[in-house]
């Protein structure tokens, strides 16, 4: 017995660091993301995904390039006024450039945190504080996020009762579904509500959750320092909200979904939501599958939900392609220019 005991102590420790490794947080996603583009195809077929790649044309795709670079700008500035207040400001042109990359690399690499993670670890040498850097970078995207889901729950909560027989009257809306996402949406939004609070009062109730809830306070504190930066990282991420969302709806028109636009917005910040999940294949996977699973309740079918969240995961990559392609040559040009 004491032998089974030990050998099981023997195995535990290296079984833990390749679990607690950070390649294998990358490959689980990664796997998590496959798993579900294979349910979806299991369930829809290739058809959906197929009809959203061919829905792309070049108004579609000049519509993506502006609002791409109109978020990224806004992310950017939230970027360096938050690692400006922490003592690691970088001249905002270079953050633009720097954002832009990151977002690629978080879009077609597994996970969707590797841009983040080089775009702090090559602004944190540049700075020689690679601890400060990576916490801004940590705190901006933390702002971000919270700022999303903000927004997701208002959204919710005061769109999803558009959704309802009386206005399930558009070409291709079934109505028993529509009537059915007028119950689904606002629950959510209540549900949503419900788990905050759920968590505040585990907050309270638990020491160990208050520490650690205390601990990423006292870091977003200090990232965001006075209302006056507080406010723009605020504003900046509302602007990058809005430029997703209104990808989201230019990819849906362009797959031929008609939907009204307060139900449009309803399902844009759940599919936005789901896209944020880092447990994804380069972007594919939750979205997809939130996406198919929206529009289904809302009325407008899978394969509609399946096809625009398609096409948008294409326009958020070619999207990108002019910036980081910018951002290359012009730093080809900066080192020709070293003496």
């Amino acid at each position: 017995m004491r032998g089974q005991v030990v050998g099981g102590h023997r195995w535990r420790a290296p079984a833990l660091a390749v679990v607690r490794s950070r390649w294998f947080g990358v490959t689980a996603r990664a796997v998590v993301g496959a798993g579900v583009l294979a349910a979806i195809v299991a369930r829809v077929g290739t058809g959906p995904f197929l009809h959203g790649v061919q829905s792309l044309d070049a108004g579609t795709v000049g519509a993506a390039i502006v609002l791409a670079a109109i978020a990224t700008a806004a992310a950017a500035w939230r970027w360096t006024v938050i690692a400006r207040r922490l003592g690691v400001g970088l001249p905002w042109s270079r953050a633009v450039g720097m954002y832009y990359r990151s977002q690629f690399l978080n879009t077609v690499l597994p996970g969707g945190v590797i841009g983040d993670v080089h775009r702090a670890v090559d602004h944190g040498r540049s700075a020689e504080r690679l601890g400060t850097a990576a916490r801004a970078v940590a705190v901006e995207r933390s702002v971000g996020q919270v700022v999303q889901v903000a927004i997701t729950v208002l959204v919710i909560v005061a769109g999803g009762a558009a959704f309802g027989t009386a206005g399930a009257t558009a070409g291709g809306v079934d109505a028993g579904a529509a009537d059915f996402g007028g119950v689904v949406f606002p629950a959510l939004g209540i549900g949503a509500a419900v788990v905050v609070l759920a968590a505040t009062i585990a907050a309270v109730a638990s020491a160990r959750v208050r520490n650690v809830l205390r601990r990423e306070a006292a870091q977003l504190r200090v990232g965001l320092g006075s209302p006056a930066v507080a406010a723009q990282a605020i504003g900046a991420s509302v602007v990058v909200c809005c430029c997703h969302i209104a990808t989201f709806a230019i990819a849906t028109a362009a797959v031929g979904a008609e939907v009204p636009p307060v139900r449009m917005l309803v399902l844009a910040v759940v599919v936005l939501l789901a896209a944020a999940i880092p447990l994804n294949l380069g972007g594919w996977g939750p979205r997809e599958g939130a996406a198919g699973w929206a529009f289904a309740v809302a009325g407008f079918g899978t394969a509609a939900g399946v096809s625009a969240a398609t096409l948008f995961g294409v326009l958020a990559i070619v999207s990108l392609v002019p910036g980081v392609l910018g951002t290359m040559l012009a730093t080809i040009v900066q080192r020709r220019k070293r003496p």
